[in-house]
């Protein structure tokens, strides 16, 4: 699936993989990547690609819930926020293969659950994230 026209397109440059660095093109991205212990690495300060996904992807789902709430005409507090889990390991059936998971709880602060459910399963809909992933990732989405 492709998309009709960019809006928008991001710039960022890796260098020396999970134990290097990662920037954005205009300074604002500057970071220190490091391989987490429980992958074989040294740990310590810096961040992982799997830290980088899940901040990405919540925001982005949030991105999404707030376009929907705004085409249904449905008030969205202000204090909507997820906590994103992405896990990363060896895949079913292939051999030497990695792949990534991900859980998100996802807190709409009083909006019944039923109604933030509903509004959930449509911004999993429009979520670029969620058009990236579906049916390559496993992802649960829970309404807390």
């Amino acid at each position: 699936m492709a998309i009709d026209k960019a809006l928008y397109t991001a710039h960022a440059t890796s260098t020396g993989g999970r134990t290097g660095s990662t920037a954005s093109s205009d300074g604002a991205i500057q970071l220190t990547l490091v391989t987490p212990k429980e992958l074989g690495g040294a740990g310590g300060a810096g961040t992982n690609p799997e830290q980088l996904f899940a901040s990405g992807y919540s925001a982005c789902f949030i991105g999404a819930m707030k376009a929907v709430a705004a085409r249904q005409k449905i008030s969205l507090p202000a204090e909507v926020s997820i906590t994103a889990n992405v896990s990363i390991g060896p895949m079913t059936g292939k051999e030497g293969a990695f792949g990534i998971a991900v859980a998100m709880a996802i807190s709409v602060p009083g909006m019944s659950k039923a109604a933030a459910e509903t509004l959930v399963a449509a911004a999993h809909e429009v979520c670029p994230y969620s058009n990236a992933t579906r049916g390559n990732i496993d992802v649960v989405l829970t309404v807390v």
